[in-house]
């Protein structure tokens, strides 16, 4: 057998290395839509997305995780530790070149997908088709055209019930006065229960709309409402209402960012916990406990991402798909995060990426056609459908370099 030590050392670069590329390219997605609402400046963004990330990841990510990322390929089928440290090492690296290149050219991509696709691809090369769990991968394949659909329809019905309760009354002050306080709680709702389900890993959907969801909306309703009376521009509807959002837009963002961290450091560490346990236990198990160490190498690496190369994906969904404004940016995460918590409770295979996605595609059909800018929108669905395919084959041939060198 290898000595692990050296490879144990290898995988940590490689998992720093990925999680820097998730917050390049996944991570920048929290912020985008603020961003291109100009409610925060990228530098502001930055700084939010990069604390918030960091905390998610090393106070809220699980510290117990899939070394075999989704259950997407049987762990009995790999019997020989070696094969799970070479796999692991295939699957960062692939899922990292293809992230980075993704981002380069502004392509926001699933980190999930792009870490399916690195373990299907060393799973292929080893052991052939039947090690993969078919199923979950035609859910993985669901996921791809769920998301951005539910994402767009979800965004397209909120911003038309958003604009005709308040800018198309008959009163728009007064419905503004009304109406924006409804619509804020019920976001802070779904943030609620979101945040005990995706942050705090609970399981019970009820438990978490009960007891976090409905008390938070109602807080976050009384004390709104109060605010907009007291503070609310009467003069000018429009102005008054965006300037209410631009507010609550940087929290809904930032409890994305948050929640982004909690989950998908796992994308990232999960390999590292995987050669870490057969290094330190010489086990190759389904789910393996995570040092704290690694946790915040994994957050760390994510705020890095976000700070040197996030401004890229920021622009391609903030600013290229279609224009935003506070109110649009709004709906755009409120509908994400609704979408997000549904799937899960329904068990649905979602891709947050895909849903932001979907649900800015949507903010711009509301307003016609026309608002959206169809080349960024098609290049965006190619790398999509890529990502898994790319990611694999790229995996299989470093898998098979590595056994023959190694």
């Amino acid at each position: 057998m290898i000595s692990v030590d050296p490879w144990l050392l290898i995988t940590i670069v490689l998992g720093f290395a990925m999680a820097w590329a998730i917050g390049a390219n996944d991570a920048a997605n929290s912020m985008s839509t603020a961003v291109g609402a100009r409610a925060i400046t990228p530098k502001q963004a930055v700084i939010i997305a990069g604390v918030l990330e960091f905390t998610g990841a090393y106070f809220f990510g699980k510290s117990v995780t899939e070394t075999i990322r989704k259950g997407i390929i049987y762990p009995d089928k790999i019997t020989d530790p070696t094969v799970l440290i070479y796999g692991s090492v295939a699957a960062l690296l692939a899922a990292t070149i293809w992230l980075v290149a993704a981002t380069k050219f502004g392509l926001p991509v699933s980190t999930t997908h792009s870490i399916i696709g690195g373990i299907v691809g060393y799973g292929i090369a080893y052991a052939g088709l039947s090690i993969v769990n078919w199923d979950k991968m035609a859910q993985v394949v669901l996921s791809w055209i769920l998301s951005p659909v539910i994402g767009a329809l979800m965004a397209y019905f909120i911003f038309k019930a958003l604009t005709k309760s308040i800018f198309e009354s008959g009163n728009p002050v007064r419905s503004a006065r009304l109406w924006s306080p409804f619509w804020i709680g019920m976001a802070f709702v779904v943030i609620g229960a979101m945040f005990y389900i995706k942050v705090l890993h609970g399981s019970d959907l009820k438990m978490g709309v009960i007891f976090y969801g409905i008390p938070l909306g109602i807080i976050v309703f009384i004390l709104s409402y109060f605010l907009i009376k007291v503070r609310f521009p009467s003069s000018d509807p429009y102005i008054g209402v965006e300037s209410i959002f631009k507010k609550v837009q940087v929290v809904t963002s930032a409890y994305v960012a948050l929640a982004h961290g909690a989950n998908d450091v796992a994308n990232a560490i999960g390999p590292v916990a995987a050669v870490y346990a057969v290094a330190t236990m010489g086990l190759a198990g389904m789910q393996v406990p995570v040092p704290r160490w690694i946790l915040a190498l994994g957050g760390v690496g994510i705020a890095v991402g976000v700070a040197t190369y996030g401004y890229r994906v920021m622009e391609t969904v903030g600013k290229k798909i279609t224009e935003l404004t506070n109110t649009r940016g709004f709906t755009i995460d409120f509908s994400a995060a609704t979408v997000v918590l549904v799937a899960s409770w329904l068990g649905m295979p979602i891709s947050t990426t895909h849903t932001v996605v979907g649900a800015v595609i949507g903010i711009g059909l509301a307003r016609g056609v026309k608002a959206i800018n169809k080349n960024i929108v098609r290049d965006i669905i190619i790398s999509w459908f890529v990502t898994v395919p790319i990611a694999a084959v790229v995996s299989a041939i470093i898998f098979k370099v590595l056994m023959v060198v190694g």
